[in-house]
C-alpha cells in the first residue's frame, strides 16, 4: 500500500462532490480525502499500485487539477 499526496484546486463541497464519483469509479484506489482546510486543498490517495498519473487523469475527468506533491 502506498500513499499519494497531491496539490489541487478542489476548494469547496460542491467541487468535492464533481470529483468523488471520478475518484470512486477508478480501480485501485482503497481511500482518498481531499483536505479543504490546507491552503494546498490536499488530495491524499491511498492505492495498491496506481500511480500518480492515473489519478491526475481521473481529476482531469472532473474539471479539476491534481499536482503531485
Amino acid at each position: 500500500m502506498k500513499t499519494l499526496k497531491f496539490k489541487t484546486n478542489i476548494n469547496c463541497g460542491n467541487c468535492l462532490s464533481k470529483v468523488s464519483p471520478k475518484l470512486n469509479e477508478q480501480t485501485g484506489i482503497e481511500s482518498w480525502e481531499v483536505d479543504l482546510t490546507d491552503p494546498d486543498r490536499t488530495l491524499t490517495v491511498v492505492t495498491e499500485d496506481l500511480e500518480p498519473e492515473a489519478i491526475k487523469k481521473a481529476v482531469l475527468k472532473a474539471g479539476f487539477l491534481a499536482n503531485p506533491k
